[in-house]
């Protein structure tokens, strides 16, 4: 019954010491994640040099940096503490293998002690030919090979179990050596998150001294945004009225609007349109490589800067020189066209939705061009007047009106 005991804990140990070794596998890997983030948002600030007119997006990327080491830190913090739960459990898996090797020490020493003292009085050749009868000689030799059998198999036991107990000793001196190097990397991470945090200041003390030319180009952006969203509700309007003229036109298309006053699809274009509804949430970035979002959609008050107020109808996308837009779904060209400030833009239709790609420096699509999910539209434009910023805008609408293409991306 007590061996059954041991084995029964000696089990729920392993079971236990190995469930917490795939958490704290997994808090690794969740934190090499966050690192890696860290040096895209690190490698982003260093391309991008410090101007009034880009200052905005550079203390949005410092702010995500320091939210990202903010969370490098925390999950050091639980990575330290799973480990040092790991280290308990060890410690008294250890202290469990060496009492029960202590206990079968001292049964095997006493049972030793026994044989040593009866081969003393009467050694084995006597104890079998003093028997009775044939059958209990038998019974005696098969208790005495029994009995060497079962000396040499519990020497055998002590020997292993002493081998066991080296390797889990073994294990908790790496264990520990773990939790020493985490703690480090943690105080290491804490320096630097102080540094990110001053810096973060410094740059908010220097655009609150630089507020007027601040504000002066945040109203020009204001109008640039306006006039790109102007014209985007022009093409959608246009288009609107050319579908809904080959729609009474009869002209072999079977074309019919979803809503009221809305664009008139053909039979493919409301299956596109299905898929695309049916895809959101999972839709690709339209970057690869590195990238960090610095504007969201929807009307914002920033955090730091009193009276800083931002708009923005998609989002803005801050990227590495060089880096392309790719088509985040199936569709067709819908038009092309450049606004002062966001250089040329790129509208995909996708049954009654679509995605526009601003800021673009080459476009590699034409008008009515089939395109495919990931296909590359076109070359991001890097200004060097905003400190090398290259930045994609993107936007997603249904009909017309604007979407979150947060709610829509994976």
């Amino acid at each position: 019954m007590k061996v059954r005991l041991l084995i029964y804990l000696l089990f729920s140990i392993l079971s236990l010491s190995a469930q917490k070794s795939a958490q704290v596998q997994k808090l690794e890997k969740e934190r090499m994640a966050a690192v890696a983030d860290i040096e895209v948002t690190k490698q982003l600030l260093k391309e991008n040099t410090s101007t009034v007119s880009n200052a905005l997006n550079r203390l949005s990327l410092l702010g995500e940096q320091i939210d990202l080491r903010k969370k490098n830190i925390q999950l050091l913090n639980r990575e330290v503490d799973s480990i040092a739960l790991e280290i308990k459990i060890k410690e008294a898996k250890i202290k469990e293998l060496e009492d029960n090797l202590a206990d079968k020490k001292q049964r095997y020493v006493s049972a030793v002690r026994k044989i040593y003292f009866h081969k003393n009085n009467q050694d084995n050749l006597l104890f079998i030919l003093s028997a009775q009868s044939f059958t209990e000689t038998i019974h005696r030799i098969t208790y005495l090979k029994a009995y060497s059998k079962w000396q040499k198999r519990q020497a055998d036991e002590i020997v292993e179990r002493q081998k066991v107990i080296n390797r889990e000793k073994e294990e908790l001196l790496a264990h520990r050596s773990d939790k020493l190097k985490l703690i480090g990397v943690r105080q290491s991470e804490e320096k630097q998150l102080s540094k990110e945090e001053a810096s973060k200041k410094f740059e908010i003390q220097a655009l609150e001294k630089n507020r007027k030319k601040l504000q002066t180009d945040l109203a020009k952006k204001e109008q640039q945004a306006k006039a790109l969203n102007r014209q985007i509700e022009k093409i959608i309007a246009d288009e609107v009225l050319k579908s809904q003229k080959a729609a009474k036109s009869k002209s072999g298309e079977n074309r019919a609007a979803v809503e009221k006053g809305g664009y008139a699809m053909t039979d493919n274009e409301r299956v596109l349109s299905s898929n695309f509804a049916g895809n959101k949430g999972k839709l690709p970035y339209p970057l690869n490589g590195k990238y960090k979002i610095v504007g969201r959609f929807g009307l914002h008050k920033h955090k730091e800067l009193s009276r800083v107020v931002t708009n923005n109808n998609g989002i803005d996308i801050e990227t590495t020189p060089g880096n392309e837009a790719l088509c985040v779904f199936d569709g067709k060209v819908s038009s092309i066209f450049s606004v002062p400030g966001y250089d040329n833009s790129v509208i995909i239709r996708h049954g009654n939705y679509l995605t526009l790609y601003s800021n673009l420096e080459q476009v590699y699509v034409k008008q009515g061009d089939n395109v495919k999910t990931g296909q590359p539209l076109g070359k991001v434009y890097t200004n060097k007047e905003k400190g090398n910023s290259t930045l994609l805008h993107f936007e997603i609408w249904k009909e017309n009106i604007k979407q979150d293409p947060l709610m829509w991306i994976k």
